[in-house]
């Protein structure tokens, strides 16, 4: 089924890369280039844990970009509390820099990109704890930036000082289920961009292939700093939470690397 679907793919990507300049059909959407290679494609945009070409999940950026590349959202557990719309958005958000105007009096943010290797300025991190079997993301006030102060002194009042409860974290077995099934087989597509007229235009030329991510290749790069856990919460609306890698990690995520 991989080499049958995958065969097809590239028949596809064959026939728009044919296509030359294509002009982005999503324009303000950063997720443009991807949204536009979905239509053409007649995908449907998911989130899901579900490939979206058949066996194959589908992943594109712009050529001149060094943007991390999202692998997949994921919420924290645990699910039934509602963690980052119920815990981190009301108790360790901030001031919304549009509240008040794009979007209602009051509204609070929380958007924080972190990883193993260092606090943020707010005083996150992400831990992987071995005999818990768990990636944590943690929280250690003494961390904070002093340019913060405000906010932290609102955090001790709502939340005190100690870790964030209950702690947002994701099971290892989880993360090898959403590798195994969503991530198994990834065509990486990557784009020339122009303008003209001011409109954006995509030009898909560029097409690999990877097979078979491990769980112990993911980790090994999350205490590397390679993978991030990204945050991107506002009051009404959360936009998901996402692993995301740095584009010249994915090679080490995956057992095999096809150029297609």
């Amino acid at each position: 089924m991989r080499e049958q679907d995958l065969g097809q793919l590239k028949i596809r990507l064959g026939e728009i890369k044919s296509m030359g300049w294509v002009k982005n059909r999503r324009p303000g959407n950063v997720g443009g280039v991807g949204n536009t290679l979905e239509d053409l494609l007649n995908v449907e945009e998911n989130n899901l844990r579900l490939p979206d070409f058949g066996t194959w999940e589908l992943k594109s950026q712009r050529s001149r970009t060094d943007a991390l590349l999202t692998l997949f959202h994921s919420e924290p557990e645990p699910r039934a509390a509602g963690v980052v719309a119920r815990v981190l958005l009301p108790w360790y958000g901030w001031p919304h820099k549009q509240a008040g105007g794009r979007y209602p009096a009051g509204g609070r943010s929380f958007r924080q990109t972190i990883n193993t290797l260092a606090y943020s300025d707010r005083g996150f991190t992400v831990d992987v704890d071995y005999d818990m079997q768990r990636v944590f993301v943690s929280f250690d006030w003494t961390m904070v930036d002093g340019r913060h102060a405000h906010w932290l002194e609102g955090v001790k009042a709502a939340a005190g000082t100690g870790s964030i409860e209950p702690q947002p974290y994701w099971d290892f077995e989880c993360i090898d289920e959403t590798l195994g099934t969503k991530l198994r087989n990834l065509m990486y597509v990557r784009a020339d961009t122009k303008r003209e007229n001011g409109a954006e235009y995509f030009k898909y030329n560029e097409l690999e292939a990877y097979v078979d991510p491990t769980l112990e290749n993911f980790l090994n790069l999350l205490e590397r700093g390679e993978i991030f856990v990204d945050f991107d919460a506002r009051t009404g609306h959360n936009h998901g939470t996402k692993f995301r890698i740095k584009q010249g990690a994915k090679t080490h995520l995956y057992e095999r690397h096809i150029r297609v």
